[in-house]
């Protein structure tokens, strides 16, 4: 099979939230996705953390876990996206509305992909 490559530069955004964070009566992971492909990103990834605390929970004992004798229903949500830095700097005012409380990343990245040729 025979491959086409594609290779430059992009930016990588991850936002940080919790699990139990909303955004209008829906996750707020769910909302960032909608909101993506609404504005035709061409992928996102949703990955949820085994544990973790933020800022809030900083000092205060709130370690968040999968651990079955404390099952959190707060865990870490990291969302992933690589796209044009064009475009993630436009998105990022709706993200400041939606993201009450959490962090959001940026980084240049080199972009490798491999895909099929049609």
């Amino acid at each position: 099979m025979e491959h086409q490559r594609f290779e430059g530069e992009r930016t990588l955004m991850r936002i940080h939230i919790g699990e139990s964070d909303r955004w209008e009566n829906k996750p707020l992971y769910q909302a960032i996705v909608e909101l993506f492909r609404h504005e035709g990103f061409s992928g996102v990834t949703v990955l949820r953390g085994v544990g973790g605390y933020g800022s809030s929970s900083r000092g205060r004992g709130l370690y968040h876990t999968t651990n079955i004798l404390r099952l959190s229903q707060d865990l870490p949500i990291v969302i992933e996206v690589v796209e044009y830095s064009e475009r993630i700097e436009k998105i990022l005012p709706k993200l400041d509305e939606m993201v009450g409380g959490g962090l959001i990343t940026l980084e240049k990245v080199r972009v490798i992909l491999y895909r099929s040729a049609k």
